[in-house]
């Protein structure tokens, strides 16, 4: 659609670029809103740019750069008046502004959406998979989607990520904590206290007769369809679920190290594995394999990078919880160290919502059972209030 603002900026270029001929580039004139309504609408430094080529006074200059657009303008400008040492100050008719207004009603909803953008990869919320989602990470739903919606309005094609941390010794305590309540058992220490763990050991036909590899897998898948049923409720849409564990068994994390290997970036020291992240600027290096064979998150987080690294995107945003503070210099590293331009990672980090209770504020915790769900949230004041309370602050 035609953009009122944008045509008299081009009007402008034009006035400006037919008197100045031949005579050499300038800078291009800026089109600006004028401090008070009685400098009118727009003004505009076109002529102090152009009297230096021509050779003569800026406010001559300006004369005949009045003149030109008000010839070019029409109806759409009431009068062009010279000011101070050579601005132009434009005052636009009813037209121009019945113009524009005309313009807006005919699109509608699209009305000031970009036209062309990036291919953009958002990924938010990926909540761990062992519980239902919390107010805690509601806030990352709210604003993670909200991004995604102004980038696709501003002309991006963002498609919208979750990545499930279904490995580690988290997975493990969850189905640790399924077996017990299966078994009729309080959880394990350091396992999850939650009533919905004993609904995920109900719906698992046989619980207790499960390894504990297909338990969590079960678990998970539980969680999950839960989780996705609450983003749905809340009005966000995934486009793609990542799994940490599908990184390990397809041997992406073994792969992704050994290319580091291969650039230089990985080497052994005392029995671990390190990537030299201090190469990029971190302020030290990292483990990625500890002394006992075990592969720390961070080896998984690379893997799991260079996977949208190869997809092709012009831009990878992450949207963090404040946990992950410390993370981000280490994470920019290594995506530099396989080869992605760090001008097209945004690591963006982000508060976690505190409830206040008595004046305090409460602790939520999976493990300890003691969460207060985005479901019940919803459920008190609904998804647009819940939704503008989380993005407003």
């Amino acid at each position: 659609m035609s953009d009122p603002v944008r045509d008299l900026a081009s009007a402008v270029a034009d006035a400006s670029s037919s008197l100045r001929g031949d005579e050499g580039a300038t800078r291009m004139p800026v089109l600006e809103r004028p401090p008070k309504p009685d400098f009118g609408d727009y003004s505009t430094n076109a002529a102090l740019l152009l009297a230096p080529a021509l050779g003569e006074p800026p406010r001559a200059v300006a004369e005949r750069l009045g003149s030109v657009l008000g010839d070019r303008l029409g109806p759409q400008v009431e009068r062009v008046d010279v000011a101070g040492p050579g601005f132009l100050n434009l005052f636009m008719s009813d037209t121009w502004a019945r113009t524009g207004v005309a313009g807006a009603l005919r699109s509608g909803d699209s009305y000031g959406a970009g036209d062309g953008g990036e291919r953009t990869n958002v990924e938010f919320v990926s909540a761990n998979p062992t519980g239902p989602v919390t107010v805690a990470a509601a806030r990352h739903a709210a604003y993670g989607d909200s991004l995604c919606r102004i980038l696709e309005f501003a002309g991006h094609a963002v498609e919208r990520e979750y990545y499930v941390n279904d490995h580690g010794g988290q997975i493990q305590r969850f189905a640790a904590s399924i077996r017990a309540r299966a078994e009729g058992e309080d959880p394990p220490e350091g396992g999850y206290q939650g009533e919905y763990v004993t609904g995920v050991a109900d719906r698992i036909e046989g619980a207790a007769t499960l390894d504990d590899d297909e338990l969590a897998r079960r678990g998970v898948a539980i969680m999950m369809d839960e989780v996705k049923g609450t983003l749905a409720r809340f009005r966000v849409h995934m486009d793609r679920f990542a799994h940490e564990r599908e990184k390990h068994e397809s041997n992406a994390v073994d792969a992704a190290l050994e290319r580091l290997r291969e650039r230089g970036h990985v080497y052994s020291h005392e029995g671990a594995v390190w990537l030299r992240t201090t190469a990029f600027g971190d302020d030290k290096d990292r483990v990625l394999v500890r002394s006992g064979g075990e592969k720390t998150y961070f080896a998984a987080d690379i893997a799991y990078h260079e996977d949208k690294l190869q997809r092709g995107y012009d831009r990878v945003i992450d949207v963090w919880g404040a946990d992950h503070h410390g993370y981000v210099q280490r994470m920019q590293a290594a995506w530099e160290a396989l080869g992605g331009d760090p001008q097209r990672l945004d690591l963006l980090i982000m508060q976690l919502v505190n409830l206040m209770e008595g004046g305090l504020r409460a602790q939520m915790s999976k493990r300890a059972g003691t969460i207060v769900s985005l479901d019940d949230l919803i459920d008190d004041i609904g998804v647009d209030a819940t939704r503008w309370f989380l993005v407003q602050r």
